[in-house]
């Protein structure tokens, strides 16, 4: 896929060479300027912008790794491209190492230079709109990982209801980030700079979740020897953040109900309404509206919460999110217990692609832990990750035949993507571990 009105800067010292790539490049629809060595490059780079870099190694003056390295120390965002003869192989790893996006081999076979050079500026347009939808969506101390569809949707979803003053409802499994997206919302709203007090409602009993929620007086109840604020006034021109709204009784459904509607509340032991501003968001990991057709949840109730709903999607359903969220725990954990892990093995990644993540997030970070407390080596295996993830794929063979079979591109893309989790993103040694060409994998990514 072309990158409109892309411009590519071609570095070759070999004036004939450099003429034939500049008109190839130009005839595949991008803008194509020129440098003859690394020093006239990196002169260019600071007096215009590019969106991607095209350099031999061997140039007088200054060679491409120093190019590279310069290049990179001004502006670390541009996709640099190496050439490289055959016998120089080593200096090609040396330019991955400082910052390439890949290399390609000389004599170059131009089918997978347009390919690569089209995949480059693909992959830099993605990152700059991610970034540029994170510069939008502020967090706190936390980060929604994945760069899958399901998470590029749910992101545009909370940059678009974030500054409104809208009720959400946060619908999803346990495990898949529910507090975690009503942090984001908040921390993208216009309250952002008021407080967000979260309350879990399946932790407390009915009168201990309304003393919190709306506070009580001195002497209301047994122990209650002093007044106390509740969840709403500590809210007060701030969010509200009401988890697992689902386990809430018929009676509290109902006082809830009133303090949305007329954004009063009352003490609990008092007859004095007070006032209060706070804007609501509300997760349940229950079908709300089955609940409210069986009578166990108040239709009106769930009108008022049901402003804009947002889904939490599933791990499962977003799997090309699991190598990152991996080595995200990976790193975390790592850090935390003073251990040093590299990555997990072909065999460990493989079962993570595989196992359902029936507790989801939450699950995979749990398991990702507790392999890297048991891990003595510098990979966790399938030996260090729980029993129901490593046996998930060793059933009897009758069981074995019973699952449905995955399409063949649905297996051959779990294989890929295990091989480039497994080899930090390197085409090369991912096209090995698969036993098929660099130029088959590339295609195969660009399908």
């Amino acid at each position: 896929m072309m990158t409109p009105n892309a411009h590519i800067l071609v570095v070759e010292d070999d004036l004939s060479h450099g003429t034939i790539l500049q008109a190839l490049i130009t005839g595949w629809g991008y803008r194509v300027s020129s440098a003859h060595n690394g020093l006239e490059a990196v002169e260019q780079v600071k007096a215009q912008p590019f969106d991607l870099i095209l350099t031999d190694v061997r140039m007088a003056e200054m060679d491409g790794i120093e190019a590279l390295k310069a290049i990179k120390a001004y502006n670390p965002a541009i996709p640099i491209l190496i050439m490289t003869a055959y016998s120089n192989v080593a200096s090609a790893v040396e330019a991955i190492k400082a910052g390439a996006y890949d290399y390609l081999t000389k004599p170059l076979d131009f089918d997978t230079l347009q390919l690569t050079i089209a995949r480059a500026l693909e992959h830099t347009s993605l990152k700059t709109e991610n970034h540029s939808l994170k510069q939008r969506l502020q967090f706190d101390d936390q980060n929604i990982i994945g760069r899958s569809e399901p998470m590029r949707r749910l992101m545009e979803m909370i940059a678009m209801i974030a500054p409104s003053q809208a009720t959400v409802l946060i619908s999803g499994e346990s495990g898949t980030g529910k507090e975690l997206i009503a942090k984001a919302v908040h921390a993208n709203s216009l309250r952002k700079e008021q407080p967000l007090v979260s309350i879990n409602c399946a932790a407390l009993s009915e009168s201990l979740l309304e003393s919190e929620l709306f506070g009580h007086e001195k002497g209301a109840f047994t122990g209650a020897d002093k007044r106390r604020e509740g969840r709403f006034m500590e809210a007060n021109q701030g969010t509200l953040f009401l988890d697992e709204i689902g386990e809430v009784s018929p009676l509290m459904q109902a006082k809830l109900l009133r303090a949305i509607q007329e954004q009063e509340i009352q003490r609990v032991g008092s007859n004095q309404t007070l006032t209060v501003d706070v804007r609501l968001i509300a997760a349940t990991n229950r079908d709300l509206l089955a609940d409210v057709e069986a009578g166990r949840f108040r239709q009106d109730l769930y009108y008022r919460l049901n402003v804009v709903t947002v889904e939490s999607p599933p791990l499962r359903e977003r799997s090309e999110d699991i190598p990152l969220l991996a080595m995200h725990f990976l790193v975390k954990f790592a850090e935390r217990n003073r251990k040093t892990v590299k990555g997990f093995t072909p065999q460990a990644m493989d079962l993570l692609l595989k196992y359902p993540w029936p507790g989801n997030v939450r699950e995979l970070e749990n398991s990702v832990e507790r392999g890297v407390i048991l891990l003595s080596g510098e990979f966790i295996s399938e030996k260090e990750l729980p029993l129901s993830v490593s046996q998930c794929v060793e059933q009897p063979p009758a069981q074995r035949q019973e699952q449905p079979i995955q399409p063949l591109e649905q297996v051959e893309k779990q294989a890929i993507m295990v091989a480039l989790a497994t080899t930090a993103g390197n085409k090369t040694e991912a096209a090995k571990q698969l036993g098929i060409t660099r130029k088959t994998l590339l295609a195969k990514l660009q399908k």
